[in-house]
């Protein structure tokens, strides 16, 4: 997989399944990325010259490397490494301050190494291996550069497996002088390639309306997205792809590119007035100043990277497998995940034990498997005011305790779990008021709330050892089968009274390195438990986390409409398992909108799927439909959470995915109707990743029809005269329910991914029967395909 070409410059050759990656060794000193695309056949160095650039003489006001490298200016190669100070003008890699004052760094080439294995991070979260077998086992290339100005060196890592086109980078600065050096910047990942005019994809958003796809031309100059809030955050997602600008789904190069790292991050693509391309990743150099003294180090997070030249399909498929066999880990991360029933829409903080017991009866007659208490359990927490922090029972609450209410929850054969947030302390709790120093805060100085709270400052040991300490006793006074772990603010006022004056530069990346060393404890210390992130929703979805904790809640918007940018967004490069959403009442909390309960459903059934709903209070028809609904989930759960999903397309007015099973035996396909456009009765599916010369039988789930849906024409067909919005009206509704169309055919794979199935014509205002598709605003159907003879 890794291989090195001895020459008069050594070429290093790195292939995954489908790709290559080459590195030339510059008579310079230094290493340029010489390709980076679909696999190529090397035997020689001598060969892999013809991908290095021809250089004679440096361009006119550009800066020559050095008298004996005339020809070289490093503003226009395409390098391993970029940095200021010996002629590379664009945005570097790697920046320090030495203890004389000056930036100019001078990484050279100095030696390498390959190892069998994957190579660890101290304190980071890294890819691992798919399993522990030979055949499973990476290789790691490390190259070895060295400053000629200070004497520091770069450790440059680059992993690959054996099963997957992604290629893992990361970098550690060692410093080797014999003063301190302030490390300014480190990213994880660069590759410069050649070209311009790229289009540059990047999943932007807020809370509540997280993962919005944005695509930008850079034809020059730079672009960048980034976080500086303290976590990965919902402003940018650390995943973006760069990507040829007529890219499709299907058709197109595209690189992928991610980080394992859950705080400020920054991307930036950029193009130079050579026509060439950067492609930047790694911790954001804002508030990022680390210092060194002689012997230390600082090791950068891991990024990931991958090409195609099959669109973003392809690459999807890639980065949700990578996700599934190299990020997740423990018992959870490859098992089908239970049907979650969450109490906080249900009741906010107003629970009980009587009431939450009702809740979990009522939920395992809808078919819920697991049970989820939310906010509201312990201290005097009956707002978001208080008692973040006293992780003590709220026994007025509950009144036998959490392990009587875990144990009666088990004996209705449901598994139980709790929301918490660690990382957080409410001024008014008894946490703060006997450690005010483990707050980050500035002290003495008037401090900026979010959520009414502050967060420990995980940069302090003692804070961490409680935080283990805490939700240790918690998770193992009862039967706790899973946690949803809550981040519901960004940094402030950044200042640690432990780090002091080190605060400003390391605060950031220290905190993250405090929440690592928590989250692998506990995640150790209790392997059985199903561990959620959650940060206001989508505030840290990252890699990070799902190294860790194998589902993330995708956003506090359970709207389904609302949700399919949100869940599409990730789908670029996170598997749908990893995601998790819910079925949520009617009008929606966070929208106020009006969806129909199939539709809510199918876009949540597109996830780790749950219900955030009050089953005492849905009506006696949404009960029997959610119910029979949850019992489908359960049959398509399996394809659904381990199987390739598919984009078919997003229209103005509609949005169709498929979710194919890896064995191709059964696929199943979703449309919503976001806006009814009058008039348009024909409407064709395509599936992907079936088996082209297999039959497969492919029908709806069928959908009843309220007759309040066609107003006062139902009386077209109604026997007696129903006035609109009528008692009379309300009770016909309550008796006959309209059937809708049926599809049910039998029918090649070939026919299903080319050409598509024709479904069952549209209401268009002219007529109505049974084998009309009537589907208004916001409307949805599910189409199963499942292969003939399985």
């Amino acid at each position: 997989m890794i291989r090195v070409l001895k020459g008069d410059r050594t070429a290093f050759v790195l292939d995954t399944p489908h790709t290559t990656l080459v590195f030339l060794t510059l008579p310079s000193g230094q290493i340029e990325t010489a390709y980076y695309g679909p696999s190529i056949q090397l035997d020689s160095a001598e060969e892999a010259l013809s991908l290095s650039e021809k250089n004679e003489f440096s361009v006119g006001d550009s800066i020559e490397y050095n008298p004996e490298n005339n020809k070289y200016s490093l503003e226009d190669v395409r390098l391993l490494v970029g940095e200021y100070g010996k002629g590379d003008i664009r945005e570097p890699f790697v920046e320090a301050v030495s203890s004389d004052g000056s930036t100019t760094l001078d990484f050279i080439y100095s030696s390498f190494d390959i190892t069998d294995g994957k190579n660890i991070i101290d304190g980071l979260p890294t890819s691992h291996e798919k399993s522990e077998n030979d055949e499973d086992k990476a290789q790691t290339l490390e190259l070895k550069l060295t400053d000629k100005n200070n004497g520091y060196l770069l450790h440059i890592f680059y992993s690959v497996y054996p099963d997957s086109d992604v290629i893992a980078r990361s970098a550690r600065f060692e410093n080797a002088s014999d003063s301190t050096v302030r490390l300014k910047r480190l990213l994880s990942g660069q590759l410069d390639v050649f070209g311009s005019g790229y289009k540059v994809t990047t999943f932007t958003g807020a809370w509540i309306r997280e993962m919005n796809r944005n695509d930008t031309i850079v034809s020059a100059g730079n672009f960048s997205v980034s976080s500086v809030v303290g976590s990965s955050s919902n402003r940018a997602n650390p995943y973006f792809i760069v990507s040829d600008p007529d890219c499709t789904e299907e058709h197109g190069r595209c690189i992928g590119s991610n980080l394992i790292y859950s705080g400020n991050h920054y991307e930036s693509v950029s193009v130079n007035t050579y026509g060439k391309t950067r492609i930047l990743t790694g911790i954001n150099p804002v508030d990022f100043d680390f210092s060194l003294a002689p012997g230390e180090d600082f090791s950068a997070p891991e990024s990931v990277i991958a090409f195609t030249n099959g669109g973003y399909s392809a690459l999807s498929v890639i980065m949700a497998d990578f996700v599934r066999d190299h990020i997740l880990t423990g018992e959870w991360a490859k098992r089908d995940k239970p049907v979650v029933l969450n109490s906080w829409e249900a009741s906010y903080f107003d629970i009980n034990e009587k009431k939450l017991l009702s809740f979990a009866k009522k939920g395992k007659e809808l078919g819920a498997e697991l049970f989820v208490m939310d906010d509201g359990w312990f201290g005097k927490r009956d707002n978001d005011k208080t008692s973040l922090g006293d992780w003590t029972v709220n026994t007025k609450k509950l009144t036998h305790g959490l392990s009587y209410l875990a144990d009666r929850i088990h004996e209705m054969g449901l598994m139980f779990g709790i929301w918490v947030e660690p990382e957080m302390v409410n001024v008014d709790s008894d946490l703060y008021r006997a450690h005010p120093d483990w707050a980050i805060a500035i002290p003495l100085k008037e401090h900026s709330e979010g959520r009414n709270q502050r967060l420990l400052d995980l940069s302090n040991p003692d804070v961490v050892k409680f935080v283990i300490d805490a939700m240790s006793g918690i998770f193992s006074s009862a039967q706790i089968n899973y946690v949803k772990w809550d981040y519901n603010r960004i940094f402030s006022d950044v200042y640690s009274p432990y780090l002091k004056e080190r605060s400003s530069g390391e605060l950031f990346h220290r905190y993250i390195l405090g929440l690592y060393k928590i989250m692998s404890s506990l995640v150790k210390k209790f392997p059985h438990i199903l561990f959620e992130g959650c940060a206001s929703g989508g505030n840290r979805f990252d890699l990070g986390i799902l190294s860790y904790f194998p589902q993330i809640w995708a956003s506090d918007n359970s709207d389904a409409i609302s949700r399919l940018t949100i869940q599409q967004g990730l789908s670029f490069g996170y598997p749908l398992s990893v995601s998790t959403g819910h079925v949520s009442d009617c009008p929606n909390h966070q929208t106020l909108r009006r969806t129909p309960l199939d539709s809510r459903f199918n876009v949540a059934a597109f996830t780790s799927y749950g219900m955030e709903v009050n089953p005492n209070d849905l009506s006696k028809d949404d009960f029997r439909e959610l119910a029979s609904l949850n019992e489908l989930y359960k049959k398509l759960r399996h394809t659904l959470q381990t199987g390739d999903f598919y984009r078919v397309s997003n229209e103005e007015n509609s949005v169709k995915w498929v979710t194919a099973s890896k064995d191709k035996t059964q696929a199943v396909g979703m449309i919503v109707i976001k806006e009814v456009k009058p008039g348009l009765r024909y409407e064709n599916l395509k599936f992907k990743g079936l088996d082209p010369d297999k039959k497969y039988h492919v029908y709806n789930i069928p959908a009843d029809i309220d007759v309040r849906t066609f107003g006062s024409m139902i009386n077209t067909m109604s026997p007696v005269h129903l006035k609109s919005g009528s008692v009379a009206e309300s009770a016909v509704a309550k008796f006959v329910k309209l059937k809708t169309e049926v599809l049910d055919e039998t029918v090649s794979g070939s026919l299903l991914m080319n050409a598509g199935i024709n479904l069952p014509a549209g209401f268009i205002g002219t007529g109505y029967n049974d084998k009309v598709r009537v589907m208004t605003d916001f409307a949805s159907r599910l189409y199963i395909a499942e292969q003939v003879g399985q």
